[in-house]
C-alpha cells in the first residue's frame, strides 16, 4: 500500500495483557514503550475520562520513538455531557494539552453518544467549534448519520469520518479526509470479541480501497490482548 498505514490498539494500560503481551515482571511505567516498539500508534481512551497534566502527556512523548503517533479521545464533557452545546472552550482547552505531544499528536477523536441521531444544524455547530489547524475525527454511533450528505459536509469541512465495526451499525468504510480512521470495536461481544481471520481479510479489502495518505486502525477489543492479536493479524493482511 502506498498509504502510511498504522495500526495499533486504543489504550495500552490493560491489567490482563500481563503475561499475554507485557512481561510478567515488567513495571507497569515501562508498558507504554514496550508497547511503543511494537505497534507505530495508539489512541488514548483516558483523556475522555479526565484532562491530563501537561506532565503526563509530556512523558508519554519521551517513552515513545520518534515517528510514533498518538489520537486523543475529546473528553466527554465536551460530546457526552454538554453535547458541543457551547463547548468552544473546553474543545480550545483540549486543543491546548493535546500540543504537548507535539508532532507525534496523529489527531482528535470526537465522539457522539448513540442516542444522538442525524441532525445536520448540530453538524454545523460542531465543526464550527473545531480547529482547522487540527486533525479532527468525528465517531457516530447511531446509524442515521451513515448518509451521503454528512459525508460531504465532512469533506467540505475537511473533517475525518470515523469508519465502526460494531454491532447493529453500518460498516461504511470511506475516507473525508486525506487520513482515514477505523476502529474495531468488537461484534456479538463487544470488547470480548476477537475477529475471524476472514473478517479481518474483508476489512483488508475495504482498507485498500481507501484513497487516503495516511490510514489509522484501532482493535478495542483489549480483553485478554485480543486487540493485541487482532491488530498483528489485520497488519500481516494488508502488508502481505
Amino acid at each position: 500500500m502506498d498509504s502510511d498505514l498504522r495500526i495499533g490498539c486504543s489504550g495500552w494500560y490493560y491489567d490482563d495483557w500481563i503475561d499475554r503481551f507485557y512481561p510478567g515482571d515488567m513495571d507497569k511505567r515501562e508498558w507504554l514503550s514496550f508497547y511503543a516498539e511494537r505497534f507505530p500508534v495508539v489512541e488514548v481512551k483516558s483523556t475522555f475520562y479526565h484532562f491530563q497534566k501537561k506532565k503526563t502527556l509530556r512523558g508519554w512523548y519521551e517513552r515513545t520513538p520518534d515517528d510514533f503517533r498518538f489520537i486523543l479521545k475529546a473528553n466527554r464533557q465536551i460530546t457526552h455531557r454538554q453535547r458541543f452545546s457551547e463547548t468552544g472552550d473546553l474543545i480550545a482547552r483540549f486543543y491546548g494539552l493535546a500540543k504537548y505531544l507535539g508532532e507525534k499528536l496523529g489527531g482528535i477523536l470526537f465522539q457522539l453518544p448513540p442516542s444522538v441521531e442525524k441532525d445536520m444544524g448540530l453538524l454545523e455547530s460542531i465543526a464550527d467549534q473545531l480547529s482547522l489547524r487540527q486533525t479532527n475525527f468525528l465517531e457516530f454511533r447511531h446509524a442515521s448519520w451513515f448518509d451521503k450528505p454528512v459525508y460531504e459536509f465532512l469533506r467540505d469541512k475537511n473533517v475525518g469520518f470515523c469508519c465502526v465495526s460494531v454491532k447493529g451499525m453500518p460498516e461504511d468504510c470511506i475516507a473525508t479526509t486525506d487520513t482515514s480512521y477505523i476502529r474495531f470495536h468488537g461484534k456479538e461481544e463487544w470488547y470480548r470479541y476477537l475477529y475471524s481471520e476472514k473478517e479481518l481479510t474483508a476489512w483488508a479489502d475495504k482498507i485498500r480501497r481507501l484513497e487516503a495518505e495516511t490510514i489509522y486502525g484501532f482493535f478495542n477489543n483489549d480483553y485478554q490482548g485480543n486487540a493485541i492479536q487482532n491488530a498483528g493479524q489485520l497488519r500481516e493482511i494488508l502488508t502481505e
